[in-house]
């Protein structure tokens, strides 16, 4: 990749809201070669969306969010692919990846509820035939996402213990 599309793919990471003209301005390039540059990104799928981080504690909406891993067995006919493509079909997966270590897949999920997500998670993933194993991480408190730190404003309660 060069240079000028990794400048200008940085910069839309920083900030999503970044118009041609502030990019332009952020670097030696010029309005027409960013948006030229864009929409070439956007055509070869190199960008995928642009999206906004919430810090979802300062909303009255109740939101859960969990990180489930996942363990499966594969046979002669289903691959990694074949079950990500299962998967990444539920729209409250937010995000499957597959991963070295332990675990097989890494899933971020979000619903309304910890009972939802906890039936989504029991009801649509764990009987997929070649999940053997599921583990899931509530979410309790975001300290930082996509690279953008949050303010907390809540106190650790939690009391410190030495031996």
């Amino acid at each position: 990749m060069n240079g000028r599309r990794r400048e200008v793919l940085d910069l839309l990471r920083e900030n999503a809201r970044y118009t041609a003209e502030d990019i332009a301005r952020l670097t030696d390039l010029d309005e027409d070669e960013v948006e030229r540059t864009i929409r070439d990104l956007e055509e070869a799928g190199v960008l995928r969306g642009y999206q906004a981080v919430v810090d979802w504690s300062r909303v009255d909406d109740e939101r859960v969010r969990a990180e489930v891993e996942l363990n499966v067995s594969l046979d002669r006919e289903t691959g990694y692919d074949d079950i990500a493509k299962r998967l990444q079909q539920f729209p409250r997966v937010r995000t499957l990846r597959l991963i070295s270590g332990d675990y097989d897949f890494y899933m971020e999920v979000e619903g309304d509820s910890l009972e939802s997500v906890s039936r989504f998670i029991s009801e649509e993933v764990a009987p997929v035939p070649e999940i053997t194993q599921t583990v899931t991480h509530y979410v309790m408190t975001s300290y930082k996402e996509d690279g953008i730190e949050f303010d907390t404003d809540s106190e650790d309660d939690r009391l410190s213990f030495s031996p």
